[in-house]
């Protein structure tokens, strides 16, 4: 009988040694299905940003409107450049860019505007086109890097301006007959 108390010492022994091993692996599983979640997660999240990202670039670079104009769509009096749509083979259909809408509306103005104020604009003008104002707003975002647009501050509110070449070099003879005159003085 002396056998029965090692065996039983050897059984708690072993039974111990694998509950401690099955809730350790059961803990690993929890952290492991927990990370999957978070990459699933911030995979999704990635996939979205680089959707609209692409969108975004696509619009800025290539100058495709958002939707396309029915064919019968009159004209709004602007004389902009337009692009092909893709896919429209019975019927060769030429569209404005939104950067060209954007250009001639800023040019038109004589005070800055927001992107609100633009996309409000050039969709009551536009009334066939999907025009919404974080894709303006990105879209002068993108004529100010190419310095084809000025942004200013106001407080927090932002607007925009056109800098044509004329007006830029209007302004750089103004500064140089000003410091001319000053020198003449």
């Amino acid at each position: 009988m002396p056998d029965k108390p090692a065996t039983t010492d050897l059984l708690t022994q072993y039974s111990s040694q694998l509950a401690k091993d099955l809730e350790r692996n059961m803990q690993e599983q929890d952290q492991v299905r927990s990370e999957i979640e978070a990459l699933q997660a911030r995979l999704l999240t990635l996939q979205h940003d680089h959707t609209v990202l692409m969108t975004m670039q696509q619009a800025l670079e290539s100058g495709i409107p958002l939707q396309q104009a029915p064919v019968s769509a009159p004209s709004q009096g602007y004389d902009l450049p337009t692009v092909s749509r893709p896919g429209a083979t019975r019927r060769r259909q030429q569209t404005p860019t939104l950067v060209s809408l954007i250009r001639a509306y800023l040019a038109e103005q004589s005070e800055p505007c927001s992107a609100a104020e633009i996309a409000a604009a050039l969709s009551e003008a536009h009334p066939d086109r999907v025009i919404k104002t974080t894709v303006v707003r990105t879209t002068l975002e993108g004529l100010v890097a190419r310095s084809s647009a000025q942004r200013l501050k106001q407080g927090h509110s932002v607007f925009y301006r056109t800098l044509e070449k004329d007006q830029e070099s209007k302004e750089g003879t103004d500064a140089e007959d000003d410091g001319s005159r000053a020198g003449r003085s």
